[in-house]
């Protein structure tokens, strides 16, 4: 959020405080300056950047599609692009992305969150009646952007930072404390801070290198304020910790006294007299007490309550070596761990140092804050049928808890952990936070501990980690799959697996979209996904898409509860994902398109999709669930609810009819009842068979990139909770790397899948 109306009065009221500068020029005068007084070449910095990079998302992603999950690949060709642009020209970047949502913050996140949903809402409506995606005006970013782009940049060999502390304080310590050239970002909190020169991100042309420097001394000259001074004035403002609406009658009483004394408007904006108001008031008052700005004078009408909020904004922008000169201290730690004594202190520390790199999800948030979030899903609000994701993924997420904290707990309900979680979801109001009990994983053996997951080498610590990680979503037998399939598409395989089985309403043909695109994506190039046609827009597959790619996370945070059995590449969305193919083949399998177009006329495709889809019906039907063909129509707008949607009690729908899951006012998940005893029938396929099959011809395109396809991945050696993958599988994991063979230059599966060859052939 910033500084209310600070970024604006900058750009409309104070052109002095904008500079306009080259990133080139700006580095070569910083490495001059930082010879001064240098002997030696070694003692030269290297000019940094530091990026916010939750403030370059909006830029990064310049994908034309955004709506149907994502084009990740495209996405990662941008940034390669762009961390290549500064590489070229000598600068070094260091990114940081928010890592918590501090408490005092929560109430303006929620805010947010809510904003956002109406904005999704009108996406749906736009989509529903235009069968297209709306314009940029309501442009929304894919679900898991900011998560993924992490491990994007990291794969890129860039320095990744995930904060502990609120995002923008721990970016202005860095780049203070480093000495860096500037911090790139679009937050006028960072002309707050006594920090590196603030490089505006919205302003920057990367083929250039410029943009444009908010000046904080040219500012403060405009407003007649020390610098010492700007903390006071952001927070009368108006920011994240102190909000707009508690200094409302400051503001008021500023502005009228400054219209009394300067009766002629400034030119600009209202927001810039009221800068220039409340910078008067504070220049009146601070600038008669000598001993800091921390000090709050008693003329100010203030009551006891937002006297200290208004010091403990005052503080906030305190940068480590600035407290002592101010009386504040905020540079300290987070407190202590909210579960720590469920887990070692080895295991805390691991997992801050995991969190902090960047090379881990959702086990710090759950370890030492006790709580997770979720922002804003495309979801539609009006769709009767489709389980919101953060209930999908619930009962995984609680075996996700249940592998971090349970155990040595003795499996009474007396002193069970409860971690918060604030998932947005529509019907969930936000008023306070969900209490979710972690659940045990159902394991052969008694539940490892945390420590042995973590750490252990012995090689059958390897085939445990594995075991635990598919027996969050409930796949056991994909054990042997292990080796015999690229990671990628085991870890493809596990989550439409645990999407059917929570998911009652997913049909065969939602199934072959899933499996077809992930098989297909392997020999596509970004070029060619480009390319894809799309007829038209179906809500209901961009809701399967975003349940997709939310999904995804979740492998990633049962990956690193379970000491990380896959690498986390392979549970990257570019290597398993892309929106548009995946719209395609959602709209080729509902109009009842051959097998063999649907996997772009190549055999190999063919039979390895073949064979995945066989190992998920299999799987289903020994749990109870027996998929049914269920073509729709891709432009029918799916069935609504009237009425508010309840936050509790949500369940899948009945295959056959019946309630839908808001009227049934039950849980979702795998666990007895729901979709294991319904055995309706989906519907009538008849109507659909002598539908013209308009996607035959043309547009989604048989063929593609031939060739290419890599061996799958052989097992490498594993260090402590590491991305690695086990030196030594078991001997049963061994064994199932059987059944493949070459063909015409690409490695295949072989096509007696029920029964292996014997042992020697």
């Amino acid at each position: 959020m910033g500084v209310k109306g600070l970024q604006s009065f900058m750009d409309r009221c104070c052109p002095e405080a904008c500079v306009p500068v080259d990133l080139r020029e700006m580095a070569r005068q910083h490495v001059a300056k930082s010879q001064q007084g240098c002997t030696t070449s070694a003692n030269t910095t290297r000019p940094t950047l530091v990026v916010d990079g939750m403030a370059c998302l909006r830029h990064w992603y310049s994908c034309k599609d955004w709506v149907c999950g994502g084009q990740w690949r495209e996405y990662m060709d941008v940034l390669k692009s762009w961390v290549e642009a500064f590489t070229l020209a000598g600068i070094r970047l260091v990114f940081f992305f928010d890592g918590v949502v501090g408490e005092q913050k929560r109430q303006e996140w929620v805010k947010r969150r809510r904003r956002v949903n109406g904005e999704i809402s009108k996406i749906f409506r736009h989509m529903k009646a235009h069968g297209e995606q709306p314009g940029r005006e309501l442009f929304c970013l894919p679900s898991g952007l900011a998560t993924f782009t992490c491990f994007a940049l990291r794969s890129l060999g860039q320095k990744v930072f995930c904060s502990v502390q609120e995002a923008d304080y721990e970016v202005a310590s860095y780049a203070r404390l480093h000495g860096s050239m500037g911090i790139l970002g679009q937050d006028s909190d960072f002309i707050i801070y006594d920090s590196a020169p603030y490089l505006s991100v919205a302003m920057l042309r990367i083929n250039s290198l410029s943009t444009v420097l908010y000046d904080r001394q040219r500012l403060c000259q405009t407003i007649g304020l020390a610098v010492t001074q700007l903390p006071v004035l952001a927070c009368l403002l108006g920011n994240d910790v102190v909000s707009e609406e508690q200094m409302q009658h400051i503001r008021n009483g500023a502005m009228a006294t400054y219209r009394i004394h300067n009766p002629a408007p400034h030119s600009g904006a209202p927001q810039g007299q009221m800068v220039l108001a409340v910078s008067h008031l504070v220049n009146s008052l601070w600038g008669r007490v000598e001993e800091e700005p921390g000090l709050i004078p008693q003329s100010l009408n203030l009551s006891d309550p937002h006297r200290e909020l208004l010091k403990r904004g005052i503080c906030s922008y305190l940068l480590p070596g600035q407290e002592a000169l101010h009386g504040g201290d905020i540079s300290a730690l987070p407190s202590a761990p909210a579960f720590e004594k469920h887990v070692s202190p080895e295991i805390l520390k691991a997992c801050r140092e995991k969190h902090v790199a960047a090379e881990g999800f959702m086990v710090y948030s759950v370890v030492w804050e006790g709580v997770t979030e979720c922002s804003n899903t495309l979801e539609d609000a009006d769709d009767a049928e489709l389980l919101p994701q953060a209930l999908v993924y619930k009962p995984c997420r609680q075996l996700i808890y249940g592998l971090l904290l349970l155990h040595g707990h003795d499996g009474s309900t007396v002193d069970l952990p409860a971690v918060r979680e604030w998932f947005v979801y529509p019907g969930n109001p936000l008023k306070e936070p969900d209490l979710v009990h972690p659940v045990p994983v159902s394991l052969p053996c008694d539940q490892p501990s945390l420590n042995l997951l973590w750490f252990g080498t012995d090689p059958e610590v390897s085939a445990l980690r594995l075991t635990s990680f598919l027996s969050v979503f409930d796949c056991q037998e994909y054990f042997e799959l292990y080796g015999a399939v690229e990671d990628c598409l085991l870890a493809a395989l596990c989550l439409v697996t645990y999407i059917v089985l929570q998911v009652q309403t997913l049909s065969q043909e939602d199934l072959d979209a899933y499996l077809s695109q992930a098989v297909c994506l392997r020999l596509k190039s970004t070029l060619e996904l480009q390319q894809i046609k799309l007829p038209f827009l179906s809500s209901r597959a961009v809701q399967l898409a975003s349940l997709y790619v939310r999904g995804l996370s979740h492998l990633l945070g049962a990956n690193c509860a379970s000491g990380c059995p896959l690498p986390s590449a392979a549970l990257m969305p570019w290597h398993s994902f892309d929106g548009r193919l995946f719209h395609s083949k959602y709209l080729l399998s509902h109009s009842g398109t051959e097998k063999t177009v649907l996997l772009d006329s190549d055999s190999s495709c063919l039979s390895l999709f073949l064979f995945l889809r066989e190992k998920v019906t299999e799987t289903c039907r020994k749990r109870g669930r027996v998929l049914q063909s269920r073509p729709s129509d891709p432009g029918q707008s799916p069935k609504t609810t009237p009425g508010p949607r309840y936050k509790d009690g949500y369940t899948g729908r009945p295959p056959g009819g019946g309630e839908s899951w808001r009227e049934r006012g039950e849980t979702a998940g795998g666990h007895g009842g729901g979709w294991r005893e319904s055995g309706e029938a989906w519907g009538d396929r008849s109507e659909y068979e002598s539908r013209e099959r308009l996607w035959e011809r043309g547009g989604y395109g048989a063929g593609g990139m031939r060739g290419g396809r890599r061996f799958p991945p052989q097992p490498h050696s594993y260090s402590n909770f590491d991305d690695g993958r086990a030196q030594n599988m078991s001997h049963r994991s061994k064994q199932s790397r059987r059944g493949l063979y070459q063909s015409r230059g690409r490695f295949r599966l072989a096509p007696r899948w029920s029964q292996p060859p014997a042992p020697g052939t």
